[in-house]
């Protein structure tokens, strides 16, 4: 059975659900050990299965018995251990989906996983169902979601800006192209989302690198191209950021050791 697996919403669900994916040691009897996964910009919805998994981030050590499981951003990668019998089903939603919720503050909620009571949900998912069952939920829910919310709320907008400028963007330039002053914007997106805008763009400009050099040939796309292609200063100060996230270089990086998304129709 494959271990790493990616399940795709519907066109209208995507604005807010960017796919599900599925970490599957249900049928072993072995540990998958010191597997890793890399900051992205999203958060996840956990829905553990079985046994258990065991995550270490940048502040501490996660147990994750069976239950359901709030996943933050994550500044540096995260490496991930996968008891025997175990099945992890995880929900990925967009850096603004949360915004659509403000009664939650993440203002100090990085690289952080709670557990909740499924209650809380604004869906009801349930531990175990197939991955048709929780798509069939989460297309319900998010369709119904951007019929009754069309407009894109400010952290949708930023967010856009950012994947959307070829150019590293600066805070006072998005600034300027929403008519919000800079601190206002600075308090709602770190309310929303956990990170600085600053923070955001840097993760999303690192994470562009590495699916640079996972999809293509490095050989023919040198370290200084992928460098200089997403506005870092030079190679050295590409290798330093990248060293700050994977604790390694990017020619010591090993793709095998991550989780990494698959490559479809030009989005990942």
């Amino acid at each position: 059975m494959q271990l790493y697996s990616e399940h795709y919403v519907s066109e209208k669900s995507e604005r807010f659900v960017n796919k599900i994916w599925c970490l599957d040691n249900s049928m072993s009897e072995s540990l998958i050990e010191n597997k890793l996964v890399l900051p992205n910009g999203c958060f996840n919805l956990a829905i553990v299965c079985g046994n258990s998994i065991e995550v270490h981030t940048s502040k501490k050590k996660f147990e994750m018995s069976e239950g359901i499981y709030f996943c933050s951003q994550m500044t540096n990668k995260v490496l991930v251990n996968i008891q025997p019998k175990t099945k992890i089903t995880i929900i990925q939603f967009h850096t603004w989906t949360l915004s659509m919720f403000p009664k939650y503050d993440l203002s100090n909620f990085t690289d952080s996983i709670i557990k909740i009571n499924p209650a809380e949900l604004p869906f009801k998912i349930q531990i175990g169902s197939e991955i048709q069952t929780l798509l069939d939920t989460i297309n319900i829910f998010f369709e119904e979601l951007s019929a009754l919310d069309p407009d894109k709320n400010v952290i949708e907008k930023i967010c856009e800006i950012v994947k959307n400028n070829e150019e590293e963007i600066s805070v006072s330039e998005i600034s300027r192209d929403l008519k919000v002053s800079q601190r206002l914007l600075q308090i709602r997106f770190k309310t929303s989302v956990g990170l600085t805008i600053k923070k955001y763009i840097q993760i999303m400009k690192f994470r562009k690198s590495v699916d640079q050099m996972v999809h293509s040939d490095l050989e023919k796309l040198k370290l200084t191209d992928i460098a200089l292609y997403n506005k870092y200063f030079d190679q050295s100060h590409f290798i330093r950021k990248f060293k700050d996230v994977t604790k390694t270089t990017p020619k010591m990086f090993d793709p095998e050791s991550y989780f990494l998304s698959h490559k479809r129709d030009g989005k990942l």
